[in-house]
């Protein structure tokens, strides 16, 4: 009876130790998912903070150039070129 009980127990520790195994493989898997997850959501945080860096850089760029400063001082500030005639419409 003896050795009966003694395989018996050696079957339960075996059974419970796959069971264990088998939840902590879930866990690391749902872990994994979870990274994966975050880990695209942060690339793509990445690419679209280049892109926003890109435009920046392109609105630098063209903010010191000659045409865009022209731009600004007509439209914003109302100025002109020396020897310019500005006509107003008073029609409408």
């Amino acid at each position: 009876m003896k050795i009966d009980i003694k395989k018996l127990f050696k079957k339960i520790l075996i059974i419970i130790l796959i069971i264990y195994a088998i939840i902590i493989l879930i866990n690391q898997q749902k872990q994994l998912n979870n990274y994966s997850e975050s880990i695209a959501a942060t690339e793509k945080k990445i690419e679209e903070a280049n892109e926003h860096k890109d435009s920046l850089i392109s609105l630098k760029q063209s903010t010191s150039s000659l045409e865009y400063i022209e731009k600004i001082a007509r439209e914003k500030l109302n100025m002109y070129k020396p020897n310019e005639k500005v006509y107003i419409d008073v029609g409408s």
